[in-house]
């Protein structure tokens, strides 16, 4: 592994950006529109009393620019554009135009600003693109057929723009590197089955808030909590399963089963099949290599008979905490593994054979790894080739196979996704990436993981340039399973998903299950959306939730019983409709003791309305709990209006307060209620541009009311999340060009991402002027 890292090292020192590639043709910009003329007198009369060089407010300045140029100042413009369609200006007390005024002047803007875009083809161009922690996780699991948990390998990466996964900030340090040497020698190892893998032991922890009163999905009828796991045993061998419990002990109740026999606790069970679990020292029991799925949990116990089950000590056990694997012991072999099945496409039959099957290998190893074709007899075999043989002649063929799979793992062409200019790009111009560079754009968009062996194929023919076949690519592609990362990561990042698992409310009853609902909840409307093919505009009034009987009681919906999670009906009268009413949505936005009107509305503004305030002044006091004696007498709304009335924070608590005392009904966990302590809720107020809002259902209408900003909010976040950048200014007539494009299919989900892939931010890079 030494010389592995020394090697890698050098090869990260010495990869950069600008590497030389195959010439393609850059495409046509497309003909620009008829010019626009947005109407000056109209910025005169709206704008400029405030956004002037001397006010400069916002840092705005309107009156040294002309609407009818503008080429050079695309940035003012595109935010004069944003502000105008979401209606956050002119502001509270300002003239306001009329609504048919606003809308011509907007459109006459957007009009100029695409036809310069037009004249001027900029893609831009996203930095050297790392594999962040989940697309290496996702790339191994599609190369090798292995689930690895590389969380305690890799450091978390950091974020802009909302997502994980910008190349601007997954940056390289010698620690990461390390790391990474780490993972690939824990992989091969395992992809490999190496005979003289060290003894090991994995413990999954039961969540402490959990409550394991009641059976659990995924769990058979008769148990009560516990857990499931997938775990892959590297050799055919014996492994020492523990199940412990609070207070000690793997015994959850009843009494040890006999020799040899199943007994009546706890339950644990590989693959469905239920094993003997006995003692504090659990079980030794033999797997054959390979994925397994574990499972562990107590019995539900019977009551006592006639008092109600009191005294009956099993039926109201903590139940489980933990299960841990340790192991192997008298390791027999390999296996026959998925991962074996995957990396051995061939198996040598005498010694003069073994080179040319590992040269069959490991060519079909790197054109999956580095996501283009490479040949047995292709150059870059030749460093895998030399460590293989290095293997071999210390161990055996696999020895070698392991050896050249764990420099693969660490190659820079694995881990970055290289985009390679052409030898004659001029500087400042645009030009199409190669159709093996559009494949990876279109994999690790869809699938967070590399591309399979057709869209390799496709693209190795140079048939993605066909409008047609990508879009059958990308259709194929979104029914693929493997488009749930589109659920994981960009909805999991996009609605705040991910921080959830972080929310500890000091709420009766909130526990580790009904948080595990809500967020299950919003992911299915997603994957629903998705899989339906279904309009954008459902996730702010969809007629449909997802829910078991825990988070059912928690929204008052009766006739909801056990623990699977289900589609149910929501009338049009109700306020679950959409994200506004959702669990996660509300617990997220909330303080651990009450409701934050503040957040909400942030959220709301920066995720719906893709309109996000400016951060508080230095130094100005947002902690509304600061007097104890005041919090008893007054509602929240009350010490929101007292804050308020200062001048410093008056502007941007106009325009969120509203939206988040919209959502006063719901609790700090998304329950709903009339009270707020011994004041009842008062959830009305005015939008900036003006619209009356009386609670939930009215803020939902309003925000229905311009559907147009938020599929242009969605449109900007997948784009944003398709090529790993944030948008620029010049980005944003692509944006517009996406919501236009999907009009016609009613912004289905579907149409949206396909015109993302169509655009030249997708498809093209901008050369970089030295």
């Amino acid at each position: 592994m030494n010389r592995i890292l020394s090697c890698v090292a050098a090869v990260f020192i010495a990869t950069s950006v600008g590497v030389a590639g195959r010439q393609q043709a850059a495409s046509a910009p497309a003909p620009a529109r008829p010019a626009a003329t947005p109407d000056a007198a109209f910025v005169k009369q709206y704008c400029i009393g405030c956004h002037n060089s001397r006010a400069n407010a916002g840092g705005l300045a309107l009156d040294t620019l002309n609407p009818l140029k503008v080429d050079s100042h695309a940035e003012a413009w595109e935010k004069v554009v944003r502000k105008l369609r979401t209606g956050t200006m002119p502001p509270d007390g300002a003239p306001k135009p009329a609504a048919m005024a606003r809308q011509t002047f907007t459109s006459a803007l957007e009009a100029a600003l695409d036809a310069a875009a037009a004249r001027r083809l900029d893609p831009g161009a996203p930095a050297l693109h790392r594999l962040n922690r989940t697309e290496y996780s996702n790339t191994i699991r599609d190369l090798l057929a292995l689930d690895v948990d590389v969380t305690a390998l890799l450091p978390p990466d950091d974020s802009t723009a909302g997502f994980d996964n910008i190349a601007d900030v997954l940056g390289v340090s010698p620690a990461l590197i390390e790391g990474y040497v780490a993972a690939a020698a824990k992989i091969s190892r395992l992809a490999v089955g190496d005979p003289s893998i060290g003894l090991d032991r994995v413990v999954y922890r039961v969540p402490g808030d959990l409550s394991q009163d009641t059976q659990l999905e995924g769990l058979p009828i008769g148990t009560r909590g516990g857990i499931v796991v997938r775990h892959t045993f590297p050799l055919d061998a014996e492994y020492d399963i523990q199940v412990g419990q609070a207070g000690g002990g793997a015994r959850l109740g009843g009494a040890p089963p006999a020799a040899g026999g199943r007994g009546d606790g706890p339950y644990v069970a590989i693959d469905g099949v239920r094993i003997p679990v006995q003692g504090r020292g659990g079980t030794r029991v033999r797997v054959m290599a390979g994925p397994h799925t574990v499972a562990a949990a107590a019995l539900a116990g019977n009551p006592a008979a006639g008092a109600d089950g009191i005294f009956d000590i099993a039926a109201r056990a903590p139940g489980i905490t933990q299960v841990a694997i340790a192991g192997p012991h008298n390791a027999t072999g390999p296996g026959d593994t998925p991962s074996r099945r995957r990396l051995f496409v061939c198996t040598p039959a005498s010694a003069a054979d073994e080179e040319p099957c590992a040269r069959r290998i490991l060519s079909t190893l790197l054109t999956r790894a580095y996501r283009r074709p490479v040949a047995a007899s292709a150059p870059e075999l030749l460093t895998p080739l030399e460590f293989y043989r290095t293997g071999r002649r210390t161990g055996t063929f696999d020895t070698g196979i392991q050896r050249a799979l764990a420099r693969v793992l660490v190659d820079p062409s694995f881990l970055f996704r290289f985009e390679r200019e052409p030898a004659s790009a001029v500087a400042g111009a645009a030009y199409r990436i190669s159709d093996l560079e559009l494949a990876s754009r279109l994999s690790f968009f869809l699938w967070s993981s590399i591309p399979d062996d057709e869209l390799i194929a496709v693209a190795a023919k140079g048939a993605l340039k066909d409008p047609a076949t990508l879009e059958r690519q990308v259709r194929r592609m979104l029914s693929d399973p493997r488009a749930d990362a589109l659920v994981a990561n960009f909805a999991g990042q996009w609605l705040f998903l991910r921080e959830l698992k972080n929310a500890r409310p000091d709420a009766p009853g909130f526990d580790a299950n009904l948080r595990a609902s809500m967020q299950r909840e919003t992911e299915l409307l997603f994957r629903t959306i998705l899989q339906e093919d279904r309009s954008v505009v459902e996730f702010l009034d969809s007629d449909f939730t997802f829910v078991d009987e825990r988070l059912a009681r928690h929204y008052g919906i009766d006739g909801i019983r056990g623990p699977r999670m289900r589609r149910v009906a929501i009338p049009a009268d109700s306020p679950r409709r959409g994200l506004l009413g959702h669990g996660s949505v509300l617990t997220l936005t909330s303080a651990a003791n009450r409701t934050s009107p503040v957040v909400r509305g942030k959220w709301i503004l920066d995720n719906l309305m893709g309109t996000p305030p400016p951060q508080p002044p230095p130094g100005v006091e947002t902690n509304l709990e600061k007097d104890p004696q005041q919090v008893k007498v007054t509602s929240l709304r009350q010490r929101l209006e007292q804050h308020r009335n200062s001048p410093t924070c008056a502007g941007c608590h106009r325009l969120i307060d509203p939206i988040g005392l919209a959502l006063e009904n719901f609790d700090h966990t998304g329950r709903w209620r009339e009270m707020d302590g011994q004041a009842r809720i008062d959830a009305t107020g005015q939008l900036a541009d003006g619209t009356k809002v009386t609670g939930p259902d009215s803020l939902r209408r309003a925000l229905l009311a311009r559907s147009d900003v938020f599929v242009s909010v969605v449109a900007e976040k997948l784009l944003t999340y398709a090529v790993g950048r944030p948008m620029r200014p010049e980005d944003m007539p692509a944006v517009r060009a996406i919501v236009k494009g999907a009009a016609p299919q009613q912004y289905r989900l579907s149409a949206l991402i396909l015109q993302a892939v169509r655009t030249p931010q997708f498809q093209m890079r901008t050369k970089a002027v030295k």
